[in-house]
Protein backbone atom coordinates (compact mmCIF):
# COMPACT_ATOMS: atom_id res chain seq x y z
CA UNK A 1 0.00 0.00 0.00
CA UNK A 2 2.04 3.35 -0.87
CA UNK A 3 0.48 7.08 0.33
CA UNK A 4 -0.06 9.70 -2.00
CA UNK A 5 2.29 12.52 -1.00
CA UNK A 6 1.34 16.09 0.11
CA UNK A 7 2.62 17.74 -2.89
CA UNK A 8 4.77 16.50 -6.09
CA UNK A 9 6.86 18.18 -8.34
CA UNK A 10 3.94 18.86 -10.54
CA UNK A 11 2.71 20.68 -7.72
CA UNK A 12 5.62 23.01 -7.41
CA UNK A 13 5.73 23.73 -11.45
CA UNK A 14 1.88 24.63 -11.07
CA UNK A 15 2.62 27.07 -8.18
CA UNK A 16 5.47 28.55 -10.48
CA UNK A 17 3.17 28.98 -13.18
CA UNK A 18 1.04 30.81 -10.79
CA UNK A 19 3.60 33.30 -9.16
CA UNK A 20 5.32 33.80 -13.04
CA UNK A 21 4.84 37.94 -12.95
CA UNK A 22 4.16 38.30 -9.02
CA UNK A 23 6.72 36.86 -7.12
CA UNK A 24 10.35 37.92 -7.67
CA UNK A 25 12.67 36.08 -9.74
CA UNK A 26 15.13 36.44 -6.98
CA UNK A 27 19.09 36.31 -8.30
CA UNK A 28 21.36 34.08 -7.47
CA UNK A 29 24.69 34.98 -5.88
CA UNK A 30 28.12 33.32 -6.43
CA UNK A 31 31.44 34.03 -4.12
CA UNK A 32 34.65 33.00 -4.93
CA UNK A 33 35.81 33.95 -1.28
CA UNK A 34 32.78 31.65 -0.15
CA UNK A 35 33.55 29.05 -2.56
CA UNK A 36 37.61 28.89 -1.39
CA UNK A 37 36.76 28.91 2.18
CA UNK A 38 34.58 25.58 2.07
CA UNK A 39 35.86 24.22 -1.11
CA UNK A 40 32.89 23.56 -2.73
CA UNK A 41 30.83 25.73 -5.95
CA UNK A 42 28.26 27.50 -4.01
CA UNK A 43 25.23 28.72 -5.17
CA UNK A 44 22.99 31.27 -2.65
CA UNK A 45 18.84 31.73 -3.51
CA UNK A 46 18.73 35.04 -2.41
CA UNK A 47 15.14 35.16 -0.90
CA UNK A 48 15.71 37.65 0.91
CA UNK A 49 15.09 40.11 -1.42
CA UNK A 50 11.92 38.68 -2.44
CA UNK A 51 8.56 40.47 -2.09
CA UNK A 52 8.13 41.35 1.94
CA UNK A 53 11.84 40.58 2.44
CA UNK A 54 11.42 36.25 2.36
CA UNK A 55 10.51 33.31 0.77
CA UNK A 56 7.12 33.52 2.31
CA UNK A 57 5.58 35.32 -0.36
CA UNK A 58 5.68 32.35 -3.10
CA UNK A 59 3.34 29.83 -0.78
CA UNK A 60 0.79 32.73 0.56
CA UNK A 61 0.21 33.97 -2.53
CA UNK A 62 0.19 30.43 -4.40
CA UNK A 63 -2.53 29.07 -1.86
CA UNK A 64 -4.42 32.87 -1.17
CA UNK A 65 -4.91 33.11 -5.34
CA UNK A 66 -6.55 29.63 -5.30
CA UNK A 67 -9.27 31.07 -2.79
CA UNK A 68 -12.70 31.40 -4.75
CA UNK A 69 -14.02 35.19 -4.93
CA UNK A 70 -17.26 34.51 -2.11
CA UNK A 71 -14.40 33.92 0.22
CA UNK A 72 -11.99 36.47 -1.18
CA UNK A 73 -14.68 39.07 -0.47
CA UNK A 74 -14.78 37.80 2.87
CA UNK A 75 -11.06 37.70 3.83
CA UNK A 76 -8.11 35.56 4.86
CA UNK A 77 -6.68 34.83 8.24
CA UNK A 78 -3.35 33.87 8.95
CA UNK A 79 -0.90 33.35 12.15
CA UNK A 80 3.17 34.09 12.14
CA UNK A 81 5.82 35.68 14.19
CA UNK A 82 6.47 38.32 11.17
CA UNK A 83 7.05 37.20 7.81
CA UNK A 84 3.94 34.52 6.63
CA UNK A 85 2.46 37.53 8.41
CA UNK A 86 3.75 40.47 5.81
CA UNK A 87 3.40 37.86 2.84
CA UNK A 88 -0.03 37.25 3.60
CA UNK A 89 -0.83 40.69 4.71
CA UNK A 90 0.49 41.84 0.77
CA UNK A 91 -1.15 38.64 -0.99
CA UNK A 92 -4.79 39.74 0.45
CA UNK A 93 -3.68 42.91 -0.77
CA UNK A 94 -2.37 41.85 -4.22
CA UNK A 95 -6.04 40.22 -4.57
CA UNK A 96 -8.27 42.95 -3.41
CA UNK A 97 -9.22 41.06 0.02
CA UNK A 98 -8.43 42.09 3.62
CA UNK A 99 -6.62 39.72 6.13
CA UNK A 100 -6.29 39.25 9.80
CA UNK A 101 -2.74 38.07 11.41
CA UNK A 102 -2.18 36.71 14.64
CA UNK A 103 1.40 37.48 16.08
CA UNK A 104 3.10 37.04 19.15
CA UNK A 105 3.48 39.96 21.44
CA UNK A 106 7.08 39.60 21.21
CA UNK A 107 7.33 39.59 16.89
CA UNK A 108 10.14 41.69 15.69
CA UNK A 109 8.62 45.66 15.57
CA UNK A 110 10.18 46.29 12.22
CA UNK A 111 7.72 42.96 10.70
CA UNK A 112 4.57 43.84 12.58
CA UNK A 113 4.97 47.42 11.15
CA UNK A 114 5.43 45.88 7.94
CA UNK A 115 2.36 43.95 8.26
CA UNK A 116 0.21 46.69 9.64
CA UNK A 117 1.60 48.76 6.81
CA UNK A 118 0.22 46.42 3.56
CA UNK A 119 -2.77 46.77 5.47
CA UNK A 120 -3.73 44.13 7.99
CA UNK A 121 -5.34 43.70 10.87
CA UNK A 122 -3.46 42.53 14.21
CA UNK A 123 -4.24 39.88 16.89
CA UNK A 124 -1.28 39.59 19.53
CA UNK A 125 -0.24 36.29 21.90
CA UNK A 126 1.74 35.27 24.32
CA UNK A 127 4.22 32.92 22.44
CA UNK A 128 5.10 31.25 25.28
CA UNK A 129 1.31 30.78 26.81
CA UNK A 130 -0.92 30.83 24.37
CA UNK A 131 -1.93 28.95 20.92
CA UNK A 132 -1.77 30.62 17.98
CA UNK A 133 -3.60 28.02 15.82
CA UNK A 134 -6.59 27.72 18.04
CA UNK A 135 -6.45 31.65 18.35
CA UNK A 136 -6.10 31.72 14.67
CA UNK A 137 -8.98 28.96 13.74
CA UNK A 138 -11.28 30.30 16.36
CA UNK A 139 -10.78 33.22 14.86
CA UNK A 140 -11.58 32.32 11.20
CA UNK A 141 -14.51 30.70 11.96
CA UNK A 142 -16.09 33.43 13.51
CA UNK A 143 -15.64 35.75 11.17
CA UNK A 144 -15.68 33.60 8.15
CA UNK A 145 -12.56 33.93 6.80
CA UNK A 146 -10.04 31.58 4.90
CA UNK A 147 -7.28 29.95 7.42
CA UNK A 148 -3.70 30.67 5.43
CA UNK A 149 -1.39 28.87 7.78
CA UNK A 150 2.28 29.01 7.60
CA UNK A 151 3.48 26.10 6.30
CA UNK A 152 0.78 23.25 6.82
CA UNK A 153 -0.88 23.41 3.73
CA UNK A 154 -0.07 21.44 0.33
CA UNK A 155 -0.24 24.75 -1.72
CA UNK A 156 1.75 26.74 0.34
CA UNK A 157 4.57 23.82 0.24
CA UNK A 158 4.38 23.88 -3.19
CA UNK A 159 4.93 27.90 -3.46
CA UNK A 160 8.04 27.65 -1.13
CA UNK A 161 9.49 24.90 -3.38
CA UNK A 162 9.36 27.27 -6.25
CA UNK A 163 12.85 29.08 -5.08
CA UNK A 164 14.80 25.79 -5.06
CA UNK A 165 13.04 25.10 -8.31
CA UNK A 166 14.58 28.85 -10.31
CA UNK A 167 17.64 28.12 -7.71
CA UNK A 168 18.00 24.19 -9.86
CA UNK A 169 16.98 25.76 -12.96
CA UNK A 170 19.75 28.66 -13.35
CA UNK A 171 22.21 26.70 -11.40
CA UNK A 172 21.76 23.13 -12.99
CA UNK A 173 22.11 20.23 -10.84
CA UNK A 174 23.17 20.46 -7.05
CA UNK A 175 24.75 17.72 -5.06
CA UNK A 176 23.85 18.82 -2.09
CA UNK A 177 21.17 21.66 -1.02
CA UNK A 178 20.86 23.36 2.70
CA UNK A 179 17.61 25.18 3.68
CA UNK A 180 16.61 26.42 6.94
CA UNK A 181 13.71 24.36 8.84
CA UNK A 182 10.91 26.10 11.15
CA UNK A 183 7.70 24.80 10.37
CA UNK A 184 9.36 22.83 7.82
CA UNK A 185 7.02 24.45 4.37
CA UNK A 186 10.45 25.40 2.64
CA UNK A 187 12.44 22.37 3.19
CA UNK A 188 9.54 19.94 2.38
CA UNK A 189 9.01 22.09 -0.78
CA UNK A 190 12.37 22.51 -1.89
CA UNK A 191 13.13 18.89 -1.04
CA UNK A 192 10.25 18.11 -3.61
CA UNK A 193 11.28 20.15 -6.01
CA UNK A 194 15.06 19.08 -6.14
CA UNK A 195 14.87 15.37 -5.58
CA UNK A 196 12.17 15.22 -7.94
CA UNK A 197 14.35 16.40 -10.69
CA UNK A 198 17.28 14.36 -9.35
CA UNK A 199 17.04 12.01 -6.48
CA UNK A 200 20.42 11.64 -5.44
CA UNK A 201 20.70 15.37 -4.18
CA UNK A 202 20.95 15.38 -0.64
CA UNK A 203 18.93 17.79 1.08
CA UNK A 204 20.07 18.96 4.80
CA UNK A 205 17.88 20.84 6.75
CA UNK A 206 18.83 23.64 9.55
CA UNK A 207 17.74 24.43 12.87
CA UNK A 208 18.64 26.38 15.63
CA UNK A 209 20.49 24.16 18.45
CA UNK A 210 17.45 25.53 20.76
CA UNK A 211 14.59 24.69 18.68
CA UNK A 212 15.52 21.13 17.16
CA UNK A 213 12.05 20.03 16.80
CA UNK A 214 12.34 18.72 13.38
CA UNK A 215 15.44 16.68 13.99
CA UNK A 216 14.59 15.28 17.46
CA UNK A 217 11.13 13.67 15.55
CA UNK A 218 12.94 12.31 12.54
CA UNK A 219 14.83 10.49 15.09
CA UNK A 220 12.38 9.20 16.55
CA UNK A 221 10.13 8.78 13.58
CA UNK A 222 7.26 10.74 15.00
CA UNK A 223 6.30 14.74 15.62
CA UNK A 224 8.00 15.51 18.69
CA UNK A 225 7.11 18.46 21.27
CA UNK A 226 9.62 20.60 22.89
CA UNK A 227 9.17 24.02 25.06
CA UNK A 228 9.22 27.18 22.71
CA UNK A 229 12.91 28.26 22.18
CA UNK A 230 14.53 30.96 22.84
CA UNK A 231 16.74 31.92 19.82
CA UNK A 232 17.65 34.71 18.02
CA UNK A 233 16.63 32.73 14.81
CA UNK A 234 12.89 33.68 15.51
CA UNK A 235 10.84 32.85 12.49
CA UNK A 236 12.47 28.99 13.49
CA UNK A 237 10.94 29.23 17.14
CA UNK A 238 8.45 26.34 17.09
CA UNK A 239 7.75 23.60 19.10
CA UNK A 240 7.23 20.86 16.58
CA UNK A 241 6.74 20.22 13.12
CA UNK A 242 3.93 20.44 10.96
CA UNK A 243 2.17 17.64 10.41
CA UNK A 244 1.96 17.58 6.77
CA UNK A 245 5.78 18.98 6.23
CA UNK A 246 6.69 15.95 8.61
CA UNK A 247 5.32 13.69 6.48
CA UNK A 248 7.21 15.52 3.43
CA UNK A 249 10.26 15.87 5.36
CA UNK A 250 10.61 12.30 6.76
CA UNK A 251 10.23 11.04 3.62
CA UNK A 252 12.72 12.57 1.73
CA UNK A 253 15.69 14.80 4.07
CA UNK A 254 19.12 13.15 4.26
CA UNK A 255 19.54 15.69 7.68
CA UNK A 256 19.16 17.51 9.87
CA UNK A 257 21.99 19.84 11.54
CA UNK A 258 22.39 22.58 13.90
CA UNK A 259 23.66 25.58 14.40
CA UNK A 260 23.85 28.08 17.88
CA UNK A 261 22.58 31.98 17.97
CA UNK A 262 26.76 32.91 17.82
CA UNK A 263 27.18 31.16 14.29
CA UNK A 264 23.94 32.49 13.13
CA UNK A 265 25.41 35.91 14.02
CA UNK A 266 28.72 35.14 12.62
CA UNK A 267 26.79 34.18 9.52
CA UNK A 268 24.63 37.28 9.58
CA UNK A 269 28.27 39.29 10.00
CA UNK A 270 29.79 37.28 6.74
CA UNK A 271 27.18 38.07 4.52
CA UNK A 272 26.75 41.31 5.43
CA UNK A 273 30.96 41.89 4.77
CA UNK A 274 31.99 39.58 2.39
CA UNK A 275 28.70 39.15 0.24
CA UNK A 276 26.94 42.65 1.01
CA UNK A 277 23.92 41.30 1.85
CA UNK A 278 21.76 41.53 4.32
CA UNK A 279 20.28 38.49 6.20
CA UNK A 280 18.05 38.17 9.27
CA UNK A 281 18.82 35.40 11.96
CA UNK A 282 16.70 33.18 10.69
CA UNK A 283 17.76 33.37 6.92
CA UNK A 284 21.08 33.19 8.07
CA UNK A 285 21.26 29.33 9.49
CA UNK A 286 22.00 27.40 6.16
CA UNK A 287 25.26 29.55 5.57
CA UNK A 288 26.11 29.29 9.20
CA UNK A 289 25.48 25.35 8.81
CA UNK A 290 27.78 25.65 5.93
CA UNK A 291 30.58 28.31 7.31
CA UNK A 292 31.19 26.08 10.53
CA UNK A 293 31.12 22.55 8.54
CA UNK A 294 28.29 21.48 10.28
CA UNK A 295 26.90 20.16 6.75
CA UNK A 296 29.72 17.80 6.92
CA UNK A 297 31.92 17.12 4.13
CA UNK A 298 30.64 19.05 0.87
CA UNK A 299 30.04 17.90 -2.70
CA UNK A 300 31.38 19.62 -5.56
CA UNK A 301 27.84 22.11 -6.07
CA UNK A 302 26.50 22.91 -2.98
CA UNK A 303 22.93 25.10 -3.21
CA UNK A 304 21.89 27.45 -0.19
CA UNK A 305 18.81 28.88 0.47
CA UNK A 306 19.03 32.55 2.00
CA UNK A 307 15.44 32.45 2.98
CA UNK A 308 15.17 36.56 4.50
CA UNK A 309 16.27 39.36 5.17
CA UNK A 310 13.47 41.06 7.56
CA UNK A 311 15.25 42.87 10.28
CA UNK A 312 15.20 46.60 11.43
CA UNK A 313 18.89 48.27 11.46
CA UNK A 314 19.06 48.19 15.12
CA UNK A 315 18.61 45.05 15.79
CA UNK A 316 21.31 44.12 12.92
CA UNK A 317 23.53 46.11 14.76
CA UNK A 318 23.11 44.71 18.22
CA UNK A 319 23.21 41.62 16.96
CA UNK A 320 26.37 41.79 15.03
CA UNK A 321 27.98 44.48 16.17
CA UNK A 322 31.56 44.30 17.98
CA UNK A 323 31.48 42.87 21.34
CA UNK A 324 28.03 42.00 20.78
Amino acid sequence: MTTTPPITLDDVRSAAERLTGVAHRTPVLRSRTLDALVGAEVHLKCENVQRVGAFKFRGAYNAASRLGPDQLSRGIAAYSSGNHAQAVALAARELGTTAVIVMPEDAPPSKRAATEGYGAEIVTYDRYTGDRVALAEALAAERGLALVPPYEHPHVMAGQGTAALELVEEAGDLDMLLAPVGGGGLIAGSATAVKGLRPATRVIGVEPEAGDDTRRSLELGRRVSIPVPHTIADGQALHTPGELTFTVNRRLLDGIVLVGDDEIRDAMRFAFERLKTVLEPSGATALAALLTGRAGPLPRRVGLILSGGNIDAGRFARLCGPGD
